[in-house]
């Protein structure tokens, strides 16, 4: 009779062993997938954060050329009229210059 019963304690442990092992298998999986989940999230965050920064970055850089690019205008411009300015005064000063010898030379 004690054999019996020892058997049967030990088919009992046996199975629930085998049971337990089972739960502890299928919580480790579950505990995975849900960990791949988070990680796989996480990964699509980062990536949409970074597309985001590269495309405010891009924006900023054209923004940037455009402003250069006018306030090159603007200083080409600048250029332009100074050079205007100082060709009339250069001819001013010729003609004053001219008038000024022909004067002389009249004296003479």
């Amino acid at each position: 009779m004690r054999v019996k019963l020892l058997t049967v304690f030990i088919a009992i442990l046996t199975v629930s062993t085998v049971g337990f092992t089972q739960d502890v298998v299928s919580d480790v999986g579950k505990a995975a997938k849900d960990t791949g989940r988070v990680t796989e999230k996480a990964a699509q965050k980062v990536a949409h954060g970074t597309v985001k920064g590269t495309k405010v970055t891009v924006h900023g850089s054209e923004k940037a050329a455009v402003e250069t690019g006018r306030s090159s205008e603007k200083a080409a411009h600048g250029t332009g009229k100074a050079a205007k300015v100082t060709a009339k005064g250069t001819e001013k000063a010729a003609e004053k210059t001219a008038h000024g010898v022909k004067k002389a030379v009249a004296k003479i």
